[in-house]
């Protein structure tokens, strides 16, 4: 049908097709698609208007893409046999704790396709906020890595690192990669693309060099370079995870049992054994508060030891961006910047880029307690850190420069005084409306970060959209009642 439904199966017949009469099939029932050995799960969606023929069938293009079919092809529609563990999803609505049995029942039903949005989102609503026991956590964490692919190493020591988010501009997985493999560190990281922000790594990544790497693609570029930043998605590690991502993103929520289940089914997934995680703090980050803080990093470590990973959780300042570019390209210039060692290179990015990686070295016994950010440093001032970068580019399928949106806005101080505080999520979703990050070049460069004295028509932020349409949009909401004071400037 050429419909792009994303990663959902669709599947269109006709009202009157005799399959549906017979069969009792209604709009968005659930069904069974088959094509010789291939069966996939799939929304029936009711076409009225003669769009079809009669004894014809039509396909989203994720249906075609996962049976593998062309025109003519002769498809067998069944009834979905009843999904038992929905019983599970339900009792968890209503407030009870799941058995590891139930929890890998549920994953096993989700990594099959046989949850629709509807049963998704239900399942991610009944896990929200702080609704998984630590028991709950780390089986769903063993689960997810059960239900995909792992990949080996070979070395006893495998590094990687992960952010929690909620901090705009926070890119310091790029330039952390390019350090541990230039000082001789295996790094195979496999990272998200955006969930409920304007760029993901794997967004700002996709910039500069090819991130959807199969399995093989990754394995081969490690080999060859010691580490690789490449999406999870392709390479079937922890593929449930993908999949609650792709909701969780639609309903903007991350909740905290489930983000530490992703995060560190991921990390087990992808063969690795030491990580550090980084959780910034501040009013408008994703953790509030140095209570959510230690309650999180507590969990980290806890769900870690019980998979298998030797995990030190790092706390940092989260009240307001990190770098200067946020959107896919503006980030990949922020991290480019720093790997170059420009003198006019974001300091904030690049300090906290070494300070994630000193831990990350101390933690792999690379260094000394007390030496890692030393050692950092000299890998980056001398120019390894880049050329390594250059080289996993390379490696992944070529390096590309980042490049400039067309359309773009410079908003200004209204008042003279201080910039005292900076809601991130509203700043976020600003360069959300301006297109990122599908819009690759779409975003902002922020140049008021708090403390900055600014006069009056002294610029706070360049609004970027690669259509006129989109930078309107954003600007819409910025002159409304829930973009002003973004920025709050005190005299």
């Amino acid at each position: 049908m050429g419909i792009d439904t994303q990663h959902e199966h669709i599947v269109f017949m006709r009202d009157d097709c005799h399959v549906c009469i017979s069969e009792g099939f209604e709009a968005l029932t659930r069904v069974n698609v088959s094509f010789g050995d291939k069966t996939i799960v799939a929304n029936l969606n009711v076409c009225t208007n003669g769009l079809l023929a009669h004894g014809q069938v039509g396909l989203s293009n994720s249906a075609v893409k996962s049976l593998r079919v062309i025109d003519g092809d002769e498809l067998v529609i069944t009834h979905l046999e009843p999904i038992n563990s929905l019983s599970h999803v339900r009792s968890k609505i209503y407030g009870n704790r799941l058995t590891a049995e139930q929890l890998d029942a549920i994953m096993g039903d989700i990594v099959k396709g046989n949850y629709s949005n509807v049963h998704l989102s239900a399942f991610i609503a009944g896990c929200a906020g702080e609704n998984l026991s630590l028991d709950e956590i780390i089986a769903l964490t063993r689960s997810m890595i059960n239900h995909g692919k792992r990949l080996k190493w070979p070395g006893d020591i495998i590094v990687d690192k992960h952010c929690v988010g909620g901090l705009p501009g926070n890119r310091t997985t790029p330039i952390v990669v390019a350090l541990a493999a230039a000082a001789g560190l295996t790094m195979p990281k496999t990272s998200s693309r955006a969930i409920t922000s304007p760029a993901g790594t794997a967004d700002t990544m996709e910039v500069m060099a090819p991130v959807e790497l199969s399995m093989e693609q990754i394995q081969s570029v490690v080999k060859q370079t010691g580490a690789c930043i490449a999406w999870g998605g392709t390479a079937q590690l922890s593929p449930a995870d993908d999949i609650l991502i792709r909701v969780e993103k639609a309903l903007d929520i991350d909740s905290e049992g489930q983000m530490i289940a992703s995060v560190l089914s991921k990390k087990a997934a992808a063969g690795s054994t030491h990580v550090v995680i980084d959780i910034p703090v501040g009013p408008t980050a994703k953790v509030r508060s140095q209570a959510d803080a230690d309650r999180l990093k507590e969990l980290f470590e806890k769900v870690g030891e019980a998979v298998g990973l030797k995990v030190k959780v790092v706390v940092t300042d989260g009240t307001q961006p990190v770098g200067v570019g946020i959107g896919p390209a503006l980030e990949a210039t922020d991290v480019l910047s720093v790997l170059k060692d420009e003198p006019k290179a974001p300091k904030d990015l690049r300090e906290r880029s070494l300070a994630i990686a000193g831990e990350l070295f101390e933690l792999s016994g690379k260094s000394k307690s007390g030496a890692g950010y030393k050692t950092a440093a000299a890998m980056l001032s001398s120019g390894y850190a880049y050329n390594k970068f250059i080289e996993i580019c390379k490696a992944q399928g070529g390096f590309t420069e980042p490049q400039k949106a067309k359309y773009n806005e410079v908003i200004t101080s209204q008042v003279a005084g201080t910039v005292v505080d900076i809601d991130n999520r509203r700043l976020a979703k600003l360069a959300k409306l301006a297109g990122a990050p599908t819009a690759q070049k779409a975003g902002m460069k922020f140049h008021a970060p708090i403390g900055t004295k600014v006069k009056k028509g002294q610029p706070l932020f360049t609004l970027y959209a690669e259509a006129q349409g989109e930078l309107t949009y954003a600007l819409t909401y910025l002159r409304s009642e829930n973009g002003k004071d973004i920025v709050r400037i005190t005299g």
